[in-house]
């Protein structure tokens, strides 16, 4: 009988972990409330699938909440995800594999993932395009950066956001911070349509 139980209690507790990123839903939406306003993004799982489980993982896990857009640069880009509210880098799980040559471009309004040189670096920041940034997408020569969806909603909360002023910040050693914090306050894994 105690055996019985410790099996149902571990399978209870695995359930209990595990999280609903809507595996079976091919354009999930998500809704980013920041502190200029709402925008929702549609990602699109049929032609980045590994992108955008990795992305709704940290959505569902709230691992988005509270953090900042930390690097903004007008008619390029508005990169957050990874610095907590402090300017301190939160955990990040495992790269994931670029999935760059899918298809879709670094056009204006698309959201895509931040990455170091390496091409397979990618894990939690993210970055939305201000600007049709052709020069990010990939090449016969070289990898790019994977687009895996589109602001649906809050295209003018987005532009607003690239304008905001920036310093050079001491803390961090970047430049392209925001003088005042642009936050994202929650992201949420809108219902199945």
């Amino acid at each position: 009988m105690k055996w019985i139980l410790a099996l149902w209690l571990a399978a209870s507790a695995s359930f209990a972990n595990a999280i609903d990123i809507q595996p079976d839903t091919l354009y999930p939406r998500v809704e980013l409330d920041t502190s200029m306003g709402k925008i929702v993004v549609e990602l699109d799982r049929t032609r980045a699938p590994i992108t955008v489980d990795n992305f709704l993982t940290y959505v569902v896990k709230g691992e988005y909440d509270n953090t900042v857009f930390h690097r903004i640069i007008p008619d390029f880009v508005v990169q957050g995800g990874g610095l907590d509210l402090k300017l301190e880098e939160k955990k990040e799980d495992k790269p994931i594999v670029n999935e760059s040559g899918n298809g879709l471009s670094n056009a204006f309004g698309t959201i895509a993932m931040a990455r170091e040189n390496e091409p397979h670096s990618a894990t939690r920041q993210f970055y939305f395009n201000v600007a049709d940034n052709t020069k990010l997408n990939p090449s016969k020569r070289r990898w790019g950066y994977a687009v895996f969806g589109e602001v649906v909603e809050g295209a003018d909360v987005l532009q607003a956001m690239a304008l905001v002023p920036t310093e050079n910040n001491a803390k961090l050693g970047w430049p392209d911070v925001p003088v005042t914090p642009v936050i994202l306050k929650r992201a949420t894994l809108l219902p199945r349509p």
